[in-house]
């Protein structure tokens, strides 16, 4: 079951969800269309998967910012119409969306 909350703890062991999936929803995240995209992502549930409206995650310019935990993978500038495309890939088969991963911590090259 997917759940959608404003927290922004991340999961642990003895939480109900496997994962969480944050989006920012500071200013210039949601100047950028994150209310749109947290709407996607809360329109593909995925069992096990806590979507979660996140405060700054301190990246700003490069949303909208997703950040999903404990993975530690984060995306940038997510469009709605890549949401999907991370529900399927990586949240639903477990591989990153390499082509939307955010540079700054996923450097072209690496296997991280």
């Amino acid at each position: 079951m997917s759940a959608v909350s404003s927290s922004n703890s991340l999961p642990t062991p003895e939480s109900e969800y496997s994962r969480c999936v944050r989006v920012c929803q500071n200013r210039a995240c949601r100047k950028a269309g994150a209310k749109s995209v947290l709407e996607a992502f809360q329109s593909h549930p995925v069992d096990n998967v806590n979507i979660t409206a996140s405060s700054c995650l301190g990246q700003c310019g490069n949303g909208p910012m997703v950040l999903v935990v404990p993975d530690m993978v984060w995306y940038c500038g997510v469009r709605v119409e890549e949401v999907p495309l991370v529900v399927e890939q990586h949240l639903q088969k477990n591989q990153r969306v390499e082509k939307m991963l955010y540079a700054r911590f996923h450097p072209k090259g690496e296997n991280n």
